[in-house]
């Protein structure tokens, strides 16, 4: 039987040079592998406490800069280069490139359609009846348990519950805002609260719950994720003038639109779950370089594609992004790096995220423009061609 050497710790502060250095050792006696360039970093150890366990190092991942890009806002206003990190060769041109053409044709359009966390509980009862019974009660009840579920944090605050019935069961979405925060840890210890309220004042009970039911899709994706949104809904659109897509881009609106019709009926025959291109590429490099939760981008790349050819041969374009998860407080965005990262953009700190959305989704746009105008005119090879192959 193979032993089970256990991974260096220090049972009182593992968060030190010392024990970063130890487990490097580890790894280089107990497995052979080795640690020169994973050991070198400029984070101070002690601000890892809460984003990581058995620290070993840094994982380095290249950061390019993509832009300028003119966003017209609510809350991004003006020009912002856009930090990506990502080792996928040409993906920062081709977004800069599509920031060219917005940049130049007055800006991009960006709307913060709305904003909501959820964590998602089911009541069981002994039927349908009462389970329907539980949900009146419930809609009357909406104030004390909001009062219940906010006594747990400063920063979230309830919305509005969905309720689902299905069988003896009550489905519920409880829908927050959350400040600064993506907040699905608020959401979860704010729920919490909440059903043990109910739990305790429901008149007809004893009642059972399971504190999530799965219609949260915490980072899975989901169709009730398209309608009702998670984390922020964002629309961000243009109208191309035709001159200047054939300038820039060098196809004409016509043939994109078209080309649009062909994928839209790709994207049903597959049954994707965005029908635009490529909006992980973008906003998972904008993750990375900022701090967010990587795995929120299973929910956050979904998307809605749609386009206008107007009778002067002009070409409106929108994408809404119904789920996209970001932070510019909390979780991995005080970390030293990722800190630099947003504060390029100027979204670090309180007041920002909604600034930080509408650049997630500013980007989205471009990088479809581009991907889409390579694919178009017959080029999109050529370019990993020249700037996307990296052969050992």
């Amino acid at each position: 039987m193979t032993k089970r050497i256990p991974i260096p710790r220090h049972k009182d502060n593992d968060y030190t040079d010392q024990m970063i250095q130890e487990r490097q050792k580890f790894i280089r006696d107990h497995i052979g592998a080795k640690t020169d360039h994973i050991a070198h970093s400029s984070i101070d150890p002690a601000s890892l406490a809460g984003n990581i366990e058995n620290a070993i190092g840094v994982a380095q991942v290249p950061i390019g800069l993509a832009g300028p890009v003119l966003i017209n806002g609510e809350h991004a206003k003006g020009m912002f280069y856009v930090p990506m990190a990502t080792t996928e060769g040409t993906l920062v041109a081709s977004y800069s490139r599509g920031m060219r053409l917005l940049t130049e044709i007055g800006g991009v359009k960006t709307t913060l359609v709305e904003r909501f966390m959820q964590r998602a509980p089911v009541f069981h009862f002994s039927d349908a009846r009462n389970a329907r019974e539980f949900g009146a009660w419930l809609t009357d009840n909406f104030n004390h348990v909001k009062t219940a579920a906010e006594t747990t944090t400063s920063r979230g605050k309830l919305s509005h519950i969905e309720q689902y019935g299905v069988g003896p069961m009550r489905y519920l979405r409880f829908n927050y805002t959350t400040g600064d925060a993506a907040g699905q840890n608020m959401c979860g210890k704010a729920t919490q609260a909440a059903c043990l309220w109910i739990a305790d004042n429901y008149p007809d009970g004893p009642v059972s719950y399971t504190l999530s039911g799965a219609i949260d899709t915490d980072k899975k994706h989901s169709h009730i994720n398209m309608l009702h949104s998670r984390g922020a809904r964002l629309v961000a659109e243009v109208v191309i003038p035709a001159d200047d897509m054939k300038r820039i881009m060098r196809v004409s609106t016509a043939d994109v639109f078209r080309a649009r019709q062909v994928s839209m009926t790709g994207g049903v025959l597959a049954g994707t779950s965005n029908n635009g291109l490529h909006a992980a590429n973008g906003l998972a490099a904008i993750f990375i370089a900022t701090g967010q939760d990587a795995a929120n981008i299973t929910e956050s790349q979904a998307g809605i594609t749609f386009m206008d050819l107007r009778d002067n041969g002009d070409l409106y374009w929108s994408i809404t992004l119904p789920a996209v998860i970001v932070a510019t407080y909390g979780g991995g965005t005080g970390l030293a790096t990722q800190r630099e990262c947003l504060e390029m953009m100027d979204c670090y700190g309180a007041g920002k995220v909604e600034k930080l959305a509408e650049i997630c989704a500013a980007t989205v746009l471009a990088g479809e423009l581009s991907l889409s105008a390579a694919v178009v005119g017959n080029y999109w090879v050529e370019s990993h061609d020249d700037l996307g192959r990296n052969r050992p």
